[in-house]
């Protein structure tokens, strides 16, 4: 099975690879304009980087609707070839976009390289940030679904053994075992987080009645280098995207109020829904919380776009209406 890739995988004694060269392609959809996407294609490229992966080109096309084999038009694609076959150091193509599995296979096969679509790379950062049991849970679980509904695209030689009715070749039959494989994996994973969430209320429960704060706001835009400044301590902050994966509570005293203060995982434009799914148990710190404050960065150049955001995935969560 393809698709089963890691962006700037570790080597056996934990140091990090040389960093791959990848290109970035982004489409312009109806009311769109080419300077959104230019600003959307700066933060794909932060988080390629992010992964592990050196942005050398990138590649842009208006599109009414994507093309369902190959996402952008078959122009596009020779044109991207022919990039990749003159710089032979390109090893991935991410796509800003999320690919189905058929879509990710036939890519991958015409370009001769790693396809890597927006979901798998957040994912793909997600997985080599998780610290904890319960984020390493989540990522767990936001894979499994987001591999579920691709495992018939990316069976690459089931177009070959492909049964009609009473024909069923062991290529389906192979698909439905990984299905069952996956199903299963999903409903463990879930058991154990309804686990961990209840070790989690208790331990809420168990914070008497002092007023509860969280930060929230998009990634990298400071949140962690605010609670570590109001609570004088040393949350781990980086300037990456998604420094922060597991909630963080610090007490604060502001004057002569005690409080406590929450530090969260960031939100991105186009954050895969089973992502926001599975930390639905890490964001319950937000949903209790007694005030929300949104932390903004107002010297970026989309910062409004990235307050919606923001809002947009709160209402989502049911955090607020």
């Amino acid at each position: 099975m393809s698709n089963n890739w890691n962006i700037g995988e570790k080597n056996k004694k934990g140091l990090k690879k040389e960093l791959e060269k990848a290109v970035l392609v982004g489409a312009i959809f109806k009311n769109q304009t080419e300077e959104q996407i230019t600003e959307y294609l700066d933060e794909l490229e932060f988080l390629a980087l992010t992964a592990g992966a050196v942005t050398l080109k990138r590649f842009t096309q208006k599109l009414k609707h994507p093309d369902s084999r190959t996402f952008v038009g078959k122009g596009k694609l020779e044109e991207i070839q022919q990039y990749i076959d003159d710089h032979e150091e390109i090893s991935l193509v991410i796509f800003d976009d999320d690919l189905s599995g058929k879509q990710t296979n036939i890519i991958e096969e015409f370009l001769k390289v790693k396809i890597v679509d927006r979901s798998s790379l957040i994912l793909d950062i997600f997985a080599s940030r998780a610290q904890t049991a319960q984020a390493k849970t989540q990522v767990d679980l936001a894979q499994m679904q987001y591999l579920l509904p691709r495992l018939r695209g990316l069976w690459t030689h089931l177009e070959r053994q492909r049964g009609g009715i009473g024909m069923r070749g062991p290529g389906e039959q192979e698909i439905e075992t990984d299905r069952r494989i996956v199903r299963d994996k999903i409903a463990l994973l879930k058991k154990k987080l309804e686990k961990i969430d209840l070790q989690n209320r208790t331990r809420r429960k168990n914070r008497g009645q002092l007023i509860r704060v969280a930060l929230v706001g998009y990634t990298n835009v400071g949140k962690s280098t605010l609670l570590n400044l109001l609570s004088k301590s040393e949350v781990f902050a980086e300037n990456k995207l998604f420094a922060t994966l597991d909630t963080t509570v610090r007490k604060v005293v502001f004057g002569s109020m005690p409080f406590l203060l929450s530090d969260t995982v960031g939100f991105i434009r186009k954050l895969p829904t089973h992502l926001i799914e599975s930390f639905k148990s890490t964001l319950d710190e937000v949903k209790e919380s007694d005030l929300l404050l949104h932390v903004i960065d107002i010297a970026h150049p989309q910062y409004e776009d990235q307050i919606k955001t923001v809002n947009r995935t709160l209402k989502e969560l049911g955090v607020i209406d």
